[in-house]
């Protein structure tokens, strides 16, 4: 008997897995937090004996290295792969033992196109594949995007995802589990499809990189592809060098005085709580990050690199939770933190401030007393439909970009709520008068506003 574990790391969009049968298990992908990862195969009573990477991560600083040397496990690595640390290189069609009771084994297979040395890894039982660890390869409905490398060589990589989802195909199973890293949110997927499971013969009948020809889907796969996070530069490079371990102790307490002093000096003081209680009021000069919202994917994508964080929390719970989002993102250590009521983060001298929210029925009220309308979507977003006459500009460019917003109110919006609220509280801590459109952009139409699309 065997087991496959999925370690969910939801805030990314990704998955890890942990893989074994009753003594040993082998370890795929695995995040930063690397005590996930021990405390699933203490569930299940079993060593870890191998680490293994499908490729050197964009997203996300890996575990792998750590994980390895505080279980002892070898720790395979794309031989493609240039990292200055001792690892097991793997090339196509290597083999290792997983757990001998169980008849289990693990097979590399070379499925270039997210990254040029992307590697599969093919589960067998009794010499059966029963499940692949595709990770940025074959995806749910889609490809992991091939631009993360070089632009010269995005078309390449596109074409070479095509192959490797045929071979995968071609060599596997109908029935064959496919068990992705990449696609359950990630900005490592070209795009977005529904679903938490599926296989070889699903993936046959409804991903475009097996019903598509490679010329007609490297031109879909190419236009597809949106921005690609800022921090994502820092990635490759962390994990390349070997990343070191995480701290999640708690960081220093910062009373009033010190949360001023910190933005006075021009460090982010990032507010936690959800957007309602934030703009109901907050820090003046704090930014709203939801803890339950993409915060890490966000906070990273905006934050200039480097620059100190002192975070806001509700709770010691919601600060643990947003330390561990955060080092999985290479933001290691909080410069400080403040927990409890928020009206302790504000000198006595200094109220708290507010901003007010609002409905797309509510600017379909104010539309004619010259407001202005700030879409803060991507690009990809306001082409299928926009409020006309709003002004664009992508939450992850605002904060250097403020400049350009128009004089007046702005009344700003996204998709659903929680880039428009990020938005608001740059706009509101750049001393702008702000409304914060709190509504799914579905309602814009509805209520009465004019929507076109480009």
């Amino acid at each position: 008997m065997f087991f496959i574990d999925t370690i969910e790391v939801a805030g990314l969009g990704n998955r890890s897995y942990l893989a074994g049968g009753e003594r040993t298990a082998v370890a795929v992908d695995p995040p930063r937090d690397i005590d996930l990862v021990i405390a699933a195969a203490a569930r299940h009573g079993v060593r870890i004996s191998h680490v293994v990477e499908t490729h050197i991560h964009n997203d996300y600083v890996t575990g792998g290295l750590e994980l390895a040397r505080v279980t002892g496990a070898a720790y395979l690595v794309p031989a493609g792969a240039r990292v200055s640390y001792e690892r097991v290189p793997v090339s196509d069609g290597d083999r290792r033992e997983i757990d001998a009771g169980a008849a289990l084994g693990l097979r590399a297979l070379a499925t270039p196109g997210h990254t040029p040395h992307h590697t599969s890894y093919v589960l067998e039982a009794n010499g059966t594949a029963v499940a692949a660890f595709t990770g940025g390869s074959l995806l749910i409905g889609t490809v992991g995007r091939p631009d993360l490398v070089e632009p010269r060589l995005t078309e390449q990589l596109a074409r070479a995802q095509h192959a490797s989802a045929h071979r995968l195909a071609d060599e596997l199973a109908d029935e064959t589990a496919v068990l992705p890293t990449h696609g359950f949110g990630s900005f490592c997927s070209s795009s977005q499809a529904a679903g938490g499971s599926t296989t070889i013969g699903k993936e046959k009948t409804s991903n475009s990189a097996l019903t598509d020809d490679v010329d007609a889907f490297v031109a879909d796969l190419l236009a597809g592809l949106d921005d690609i996070p800022a921090y994502y530069a820092h990635m490759g490079p962390a994990n390349a060098g070997g990343p070191a371990p995480v701290d999640l102790t708690p960081p220093g307490v910062a009373d009033a005085e010190e949360v001023a002093a910190r933005l006075a000096a021009g460090e982010w003081v990032v507010d936690l709580r959800n957007r309602i209680a934030f703009a109901s009021g907050h820090v003046a000069g704090s930014l709203n990050f939801e803890a339950e919202g993409q915060l890490a994917t966000y906070l990273a994508w905006l934050i200039p690199w480097g620059k100190p964080v002192t975070l806001l929390a509700e709770s010691a719970e919601q600060l643990a939770a947003a330390q561990r989002e955060l080092v999985r993102v290479g933001i290691d250590r909080p410069a400080a933190a403040a927990t409890g009521d928020p009206t302790r983060w504000a000198r006595e001298s200094e109220a708290l401030v507010s901003f007010p929210r609002a409905t797309f029925a509510d600017l379909a009220e104010h539309t004619t007393e010259g407001v202005v309308v700030l879409d803060v979507r991507r690009h990809s977003e306001r082409s299928a439909g926009f409020v006309e006459g709003s002004v664009h500009i992508p939450v992850h460019t605002l904060h250097d970009r403020l400049h350009e917003v128009p004089e007046g109110q702005v009344w700003v919006h996204c998709a659903g709520g929680m880039r428009a609220a990020i938005a608001a509280s740059l706009l509101d801590a750049a001393g702008r008068e702000v409304v914060a459109v709190d509504d799914s952009f579905d309602a814009a139409e509805k209520a009465g506003l004019a929507v076109g699309t480009l």
